[in-house]
């Protein structure tokens, strides 16, 4: 049985140039032959992913979402540039191949790479595959392990300085999503103004240790080997990586990692299987990271709470382009209730903080 992601037709209004395209490719990729065929990954809400078939060859196309974008948001070549520097040292990445700005193919900047062939997963396991407790707990430690790892890279010694600014990064995060925030809202989201005010009173000093951070580190980011599902072999969706906090690494993927016990309003949005019996809570993920990592962790609540935030304003973004009509992309209809729950989440988060050390 197999559990790959499956490839679907195209959805209307997100076709592309099938002959342009082939024309780039054979251009570009030495050894191509046969017919282009381009299906898409029907998963994922920010860019969007193409599965290019030709011959015995499978590739992977990445472009910006249409309708209206964050300003920095969706830099095809900055995430490319980033694959390239990591790839050597970070093998988790999948192998980037081609990168053009000439917006005449397809209408946006893009980039292709190898396709990495495996299981990813979503909301809930896939038919055919189960996990004992202490497997769920050892895959949880997996994934924890490789981020931590990507954390410990010299992105110096990789090239990769001028890829982020350390210095006042968590202020840049804060008053930029809160500013995108404001920029997005419609009239049916909440203001999210407490948990705005509160972050910004709240704001730790800037981290000591730097490191490259994904910004996005998930279970569907993430692709296991098909015949070994306990193993991890790559590592998608590098659109918002950079170099900053990776505490503000760590409270992002914690926003996303709904448990067992947490409120049915949580699970309700959950995107993955974090609620698995035996997989790690959202305390015991913090207390692995800090005692492998040896970083000093005096208070999680505002990396946790960032988090929170920072996921309602993607969901409020895409929503957005729902909400006007730029998308008929249905799955967006219902991020608004996911905005409101992440906003009432972070403010359960403040109301029980004590203040930073």
């Amino acid at each position: 049985m197999s559990f790959n992601d499956k490839a679907k037709t195209v959805r209307k209004g997100e076709e592309l140039d099938v002959s342009r395209i082939e024309e780039f490719l054979r251009d570009t990729i030495p050894g191509l032959s046969g017919t282009l065929t381009i299906r898409q990954f029907p998963s994922g809400y920010s860019n969007l992913t193409y599965l290019l078939t030709i011959g015995n060859r499978e590739l992977v196309l990445r472009r910006p979402p249409f309708g209206k974008k964050a300003k920095t948001a969706h830099d095809m070549g900055r995430e490319y540039r980033i694959l390239k520097a990591l790839r050597p040292v970070f093998p988790y990445c999948p192998e980037p191949l081609a990168y053009t700005e000439d917006t005449s193919i397809i209408g946006s900047p893009f980039y292709v790479m190898e396709r990495l062939r495996g299981i990813i997963l979503r909301r809930d396991l896939p038919k055919g595959l189960t996990f004992t407790p202490e497997e769920a707990r050892q895959l949880c430690e997996k994934l924890l392990d490789v981020q931590i790892q990507l954390h410990a890279i010299d992105y110096k010694k990789i090239g990769l300085e001028n890829h982020g600014k350390p210095k006042g990064y968590v202020e840049r995060q804060v008053v930029g999503w809160s500013d995108r925030y404001r920029a997005a809202r419609t009239d049916d989201a909440p203001d999210c103004e407490k948990v705005m005010a509160w972050i910004q009173e709240n704001m730790p000093l800037d981290c000591d240790r730097p490191g490259i951070i994904h910004n996005d580190y998930r279970f569907d980011n993430v692709v296991l080997d098909e015949e070994d599902p306990m193993k991890i072999i790559g590592i998608l969706d590098w659109e918002m990586a950079t170099i900053g906090d990776p505490l503000m690494d760590l409270g992002n993927s914690l926003a996303y990692w709904v448990q067992r016990d947490d409120p049915p309003e949580m699970h309700v949005m959950r995107l993955m299987p974090t609620n698995m019996e035996g997989a790690l809570t959202r305390k015991e993920i913090i207390s692995r990271y800090a005692e492998k990592s040896g970083r000093l962790i005096k208070n999680f609540d505002f990396y946790y709470c960032f988090g929170l935030f920072r996921l309602a304003v993607i969901a409020q973004q895409i929503y957005y382009r729902y909400y006007h009509g730029q998308t008929k992309d249905e799955r967006f209809k219902m991020l608004i209730h996911g905005v409101r729950v992440l906003d009432k989440t972070a403010q359960r988060v403040i109301e029980g903080s004590t203040s930073p050390e």
